[in-house]
């Protein structure tokens, strides 16, 4: 949800498989933490990074950065230099320092006007003042206002709604004996889901479901497709919130949509701007589904691959337990988690990070992929398991930008891995592991498709109509 990293860069801040970029150093910056792809040092060559064969395994090359340059300066494709922070301990107080602001304003160069350290489009469409790029008080402001939508009664009221989307979306596909998991399941899902919390017509959540996947088409996309997504969804906003506005009643009902709390908020003496309005829109449906379509995908693959803990699993669910269902969600999300790099930070003065001397003005980008193998943290961190209890992973965050959506997040997940597991008992990949492919981008780590196999089975009711009109 918000609070947490954005989908990722499209291209060209990916390689394309026809042209990989490696990340190239600038040789008059420090040495400290900063050497050249493939340049023997005395530990040995520096792993390549943002290469297509990175994006389908990066852990490797974590793995040595965490253990010879755990603060490391690179150039990313996009051209920008920013420090990777890859220890879990350096990472967690990168997360809670405040001299590290979430405001591009406080990066010594223009690149974020240039769009590339944010959302493509985000500063042309007036977007910009969302939860992801505010520091307090603006922050605190702004997340007072919404936080009371990811109360635990509220997404507990939620669960059903949930219940509901995951069951008539496998009932599209459960009588073909194949799909494709991304496609079909995880990304439609969190999409339904959040417009339904938001406010959002039903009528009207289809072309939030094609804007969203332009989103996360990147080079998949027509050119400039980012952009022009946001600016048609910013524009839709901007006119349902006047409709909602023009109609809103008195006093709020039970369960009020979020929009309408927003505008409710602003009417009544919370200074909330009206882009200010669309942009918490904005970002709670950007930032709030991708994550989840990530944690869906990745979470099956490695079920998938990992038989020994899917059986587990199952056999727990046969059993009517959920323990075993809410620890493994959790350890997905610390084993390959959604969200790869924590977005973009800027050191508002110098600091010290790791032992390693950040310049004001520069770039900070903690990677939770990293961070949440450390071995000086986790014990076996690259082994799944699903019963373990050391759950204090950072993959939604920590300090004052931790994930606002978090509940709802792990509600979807829960749900979701647990009703396929449930009604489509003998899932198996229908693709070999190491074709599936990886969405390109800097932040967001998911599959661009998740291809699978099982026994057909009967739709679990007479209505398998597309979940968005389902009631």
């Amino acid at each position: 949800m918000t609070d947490h990293p954005t989908p990722d860069r499209p291209t060209p801040d990916r390689p394309t498989p026809d042209h990989p970029t490696p990340d190239h150093p600038t040789p008059d910056r420090p040495t400290s933490g900063h050497s050249t792809p493939g340049r023997p040092t005395p530990d040995g060559p520096t792993p390549e990074l943002f290469t297509w064969e990175f994006a389908g395994n990066p852990y490797p090359a974590y793995a040595w950065l965490r253990e010879h340059a755990p603060v490391h300066r690179t150039r990313l494709p996009s051209g920008v230099e920013a420090w990777l922070v890859t220890r879990y301990a350096d990472a967690k107080q990168a997360l809670a320092d405040p001299r590290l602001s979430k405001n591009p304003a406080h990066h010594d160069e223009p690149a974020h006007a240039k769009g590339k350290t944010g959302i493509p489009g985000e500063r042309k469409a007036e977007l910009m003042t969302h939860l992801l790029n505010i520091d307090p008080p603006d922050h605190t402001r702004l997340r007072r206002l919404v936080s009371k939508a990811f109360t635990p009664r509220r997404v507990a009221e939620f669960a059903p709604r949930v219940q509901e989307l995951a069951d008539g979306l496998i009932d599209r596909f459960a009588g073909t004996g194949s799909a494709d998991l991304i496609h079909e399941f995880a990304f439609p899902l969190p999409i339904y889901a959040i417009c339904d919390l938001l406010g959002v017509p039903r009528e009207d959540q289809d072309d939030f479901r094609e804007w969203a996947g332009m989103m996360i088409r990147h080079g998949g996309g027509p050119r400039g497709g980012v952009a022009r997504s946001v600016k048609k969804m910013r524009g839709y906003l901007a006119d349902l919130i006047h409709r909602k506005r023009a109609a809103l009643p008195a006093e709020p009902g039970p369960g009020e949509d979020l929009i309408s709390g927003l505008i409710r908020a602003s009417d009544h003496g919370e200074h909330l701007t009206e882009n200010e309005a669309a942009a918490m829109a904005f970002i709670l449906l950007f930032a709030g589904f991708e994550t989840t379509v990530n944690l869906v995908g990745n979470g099956v693959h490695a079920l998938l691959t990992h038989p020994e803990q899917r059986a587990r699993l199952q056999t727990s669910l046969a059993a009517g337990e959920r323990a075993l269902l809410e620890t493994g969600v959790e350890e997905l999300l610390r084993y390959d988690g959604p969200v790869e790099l924590a977005t973009w930070r800027f050191a508002t003065r110098a600091l010290t990070i790791g032992g390693q001397e950040i310049a004001a003005g520069d770039p900070v980008l903690v990677v939770l992929a990293a961070a949440d193998r450390d071995p000086e943290r986790f014990t076996d961190p690259d082994t799944l398991d699903l019963s373990r209890r050391d759950s204090q992973h950072l993959g939604y965050g920590h300090g004052i930008h931790y994930c606002l959506g978090a509940p709802l997040a792990r509600l979807e997940g829960q749900t979701a891995i647990g009703t396929l597991l449930t009604r489509l008992p003998d899932l198996r990949l229908a693709a070999d592991p190491a074709e599936l492919r990886w969405r390109g981008g800097l932040i967001m780590r998911g599959l661009r498709t998740l291809p699978v196999s099982f026994t057909p089975v009967a739709s679990s009711s007479a209505d398998d109509g597309p979940p968005s009109t389902q009631r």
